[in-house]
């Protein structure tokens, strides 16, 4: 039988089996890909270079379903919120993605256009030389570890029931899990946004 002149899988295709599999068991190999998919895994490497570029393709792909608008005249602030708030909202949808993205370069040219309207941001907001570097250094790590978290188990911390009353309070404060990751996470913004701004205020003085 001739082989068939349209391809048999797509590039679309392969990031969503490739998410999938993530989604189901926090990784992915090119062997279990073309099995998700039906094909060779020699047919995989005809569209991509392979496990580096499906993962960057991955990391375009949740951030391209996250969007978030900035307006020409919105200040700093609202535009870091906006932006940092998209990041996590995007790994809300596949958590266990963040810990195979974080040891890999960046490229993707979606997430790098998310970087490139920090640094506006942040140049607006008066940052400049080494500090933009390093703002989008802190916020990225800040996303990145509330990424993580949203693939933290349900019960993160478990003390006895002796000898640790101050954590044991707090954690009955804490609410349910959803619920504490998202204050912790409104918590830390704030945090992360008062301190950029005393950073500001340094550096005038």
């Amino acid at each position: 039988m001739a082989r068939p002149l349209v391809p048999l899988i797509s590039i679309d295709a392969l990031v969503t089996a490739a998410l999938e599999l993530v989604d189901e068991a926090g990784d992915f190999s090119l062997p279990k890909l073309a099995k998700r998919i039906g094909v060779s895994q020699s047919s995989i490497y005809n569209h991509v270079s392979g496990r580096e570029e499906i993962l960057e393709l991955m990391r375009g792909r949740i951030i391209s379903e996250s969007p978030y608008v900035l307006e020409d005249e919105q200040d700093w602030e609202t535009s870091l919120r906006a932006i940092v708030r998209s990041y996590r909202d995007a790994f809300a949808r596949h958590p266990k993605l963040a810990p195979l993205l974080v040891l890999q370069t960046v490229q993707d040219p979606k997430v790098m256009a998310l970087y490139e309207n920090l640094a506006v941001a942040l140049e607006a907001a008066g940052f400049r030389g080494r500090d933009v570097m390093s703002a989008i250094s802190t916020i990225d790590s800040f996303a990145l570890g509330f990424a993580l978290d949203l693939a933290a188990p349900e019960v993160v911390w478990a003390p006895p029931a002796e000898g640790y009353p101050a954590l044991t309070e707090a954690l009955s404060q804490a609410g349910p899990a959803t619920e504490r990751g998202g204050a912790a996470f409104d918590f830390g913004l704030e945090i992360l946004i008062a301190g950029l701004h005393s950073r500001l205020q340094s550096n005038v003085l």
